[in-house]
């Protein structure tokens, strides 16, 4: 598969350059960072959370853990988690658990962790298990235009 087609046609329809990593199958964004050989803080991982307005993404670094409880009082909802089943209905052109970060994409409210905006060089799942998508940090904010920032995760060391 690759990449999913909704990112091949986000990607193209903002003008973006990106480059394919492909990486032995990995099931988490540390194995695929390790996988790929870049640092898992540039890797930027989507979390799916939802409440009775629906469901928006959180995008944090891969070596951190999402802060539900922060991410809700900075945004004045009561967000949890949600299931699989329910993410993989969103993300139908994407493999089980390969979900891409950019959540304009696919029409999701997005939540950007700040830590992101610092970095030059950022990778995210492409929508299956075995490729990694890499752009400029300018590229990717580009992606995410219109995305709240705030500290929405802590390090998971």
């Amino acid at each position: 598969m690759s990449i999913a087609e909704t990112i091949k046609s986000y990607m193209s329809e903002h003008q973006i350059d990106y480059e394919l990593v492909p990486h032995p199958k990995t099931y988490t964004s540390r194995d695929s960072a390790e996988a790929a050989h870049v640092p898992d803080d540039h890797i930027a991982k989507a979390v799916i959370v939802k409440d009775a307005q629906g469901y928006a993404m959180a995008v944090i670094p891969g070596s951190h853990w999402l802060k539900l409880q922060a991410i809700s009082e900075e945004v004045g909802r009561e967000l949890e988690l949600a299931e699989e089943a329910e993410i993989d209905k969103l993300f139908s052109d994407c493999q089980s658990g390969a979900i891409p970060p950019l959540g304009p994409a696919y029409e999701l409210e997005t939540f950007e962790d700040q830590r992101l905006l610092m970095l030059a060089n950022v990778f995210f799942e492409a929508g299956d298990h075995e490729h990694l998508v890499h752009v400029d940090g300018e590229a990717f904010h580009k992606l995410l235009k219109g995305a709240r920032h705030g500290y929405f995760s802590h390090n998971n060391d």
